[in-house]
């Protein structure tokens, strides 16, 4: 079934003739379209993508399974007239993803004697059905997760006390770039020493200093979808050990096995509230919990951060094909912070993990 056709089969199951998309990696998903501005519109076996003048040869190109439409005025409300036009009385659009003036707008495309209940909100449908990854997603994102690797593997002979985050960011960027990533995930964060104990420090102007843990969180986008790891390691300050060191790896000791139980706790049919509780339990045990202050994890694909949520009181169950991350961390504030971070593909018996690279705790 196309993705075109499992996103009609879901508007039916909710009552729904019509439906109009319009957030840009939906109508990436279900069109291929890859172009900045675009609106789908869907009804029964009508199928048709909006777009403007600058993408004519591109839509052409990319499109497939849906007509095109060069659209003169703005392409929601075009997406939106040509739905009347072709008999729908309800149409359904993305709550989560759609402002009130773009709302609006959507009204004034529609002749007044159908906008009464034309429109109905419904939130979330096409991302729910793009958590579920197909054999070509997941392969896209396997090579995704490996490039980073294949990065990481070379920073570690990078890194060394003196550079600035900063520049470790830059050079790691520099590198995933150079390997053929189209961009990054999301800005990535170096955080070393007391800045490890902000969970999303942006990389600053802080020197590396020996004696401190350095945390990587990063990812690279190839072919349209994200990768996503974090590792911390460990610039050794000599060949004795102190107590401060002590503590650190005791404490990157109960998160590593925290991550590794988690990893271990996935598998389809398990809830997400089950998998986070894996990696809290053990930081209970560690008298770590409380500092351990974010979800165990996310799902990923062509957003960095997609469903499911995999954290407490998450009832929603893993499917095979989902593509989660997990990464429990703790933060100590003015002390250091460590995470560790794999993107894993949910399987019937398990998962893959999608980011071999070493996590055990290393020294530079």
């Amino acid at each position: 079934m196309t993705r075109a056709k499992r996103v009609v089969a879901a508007m039916r199951a909710k009552g729904l003739e019509a439906m109009v998309i319009t957030h840009p990696a939906d109508v990436r998903w279900v069109s291929g379209f890859t172009g900045s501005n675009a609106a789908v519109a869907l009804m029964g076996g009508r199928r048709r993508l909006f777009t403007d003048g600058r993408y004519t040869a591109q839509a052409k190109e990319e499109v497939q399974g849906l007509s095109v439409t060069i659209a003169k005025k703005p392409v929601a409300q075009e997406a939106c007239a040509w739905l009347e036009k072709a008999g729908a009385k309800l149409c359904g659009f993305d709550a989560a993803v759609t402002s009130v003036a773009a709302l609006e707008a959507m009204k004034q495309a529609v002749s007044g004697k159908v906008r009464r209940g034309f429109f109905r909100a419904v939130s979330g449908m096409v991302v729910r059905l793009r958590e579920v990854k197909d054999t070509d997603e997941a392969e896209t994102m396997r090579q995704a997760a490996l490039l980073g690797c294949r990065v990481y593997d070379e920073m570690l002979g990078v890194i060394e006390a003196g550079m600035t985050e900063i520049e470790v960011a830059a050079e790691l960027e520099y590198r995933a770039r150079r390997a053929g990533a189209e961009a990054m995930s999301f800005e990535t964060i170096v955080a070393s020493g007391v800045r490890g104990g902000l969970p999303h420090g942006k990389a600053s102007g802080k020197r590396l200093a020996r004696g401190e843990m350095v945390t990587l969180d990063f990812g690279v986008i190839l072919g349209g979808y994200c990768s996503d790891m974090t590792r911390t390691v460990y610039l050794s300050r000599s060949a004795r050990f102190s107590h401060v060191e002590a503590e650190q790896k005791k404490t990157f000791d109960a998160v590593l096995e925290a991550q590794i139980r988690a990893v271990s706790a996935v598998r389809s049919g398990v809830s997400c509230a089950e998998v986070d509780e894996a990696a809290r339990e053990v930081l209970r045990t560690a008298g770590l919990e409380k500092e351990f202050s974010h979800s165990t994890g996310h799902g990923v694909g062509l957003e960095i951060h997609e469903g499911p949520r995999v954290g407490a009181k998450q009832a929603q169950k893993l499917e095979s094909g989902m593509v989660i991350t997990i990464e429990p961390g703790v933060y100590l504030a003015g002390k250091y912070g460590v995470r560790i971070e794999d993107t894993v593909l949910v399987t019937e018996a398990g998962c893959e993990v999608l980011t071999p690279s070493v996590k055990s705790w290393m020294e530079l």
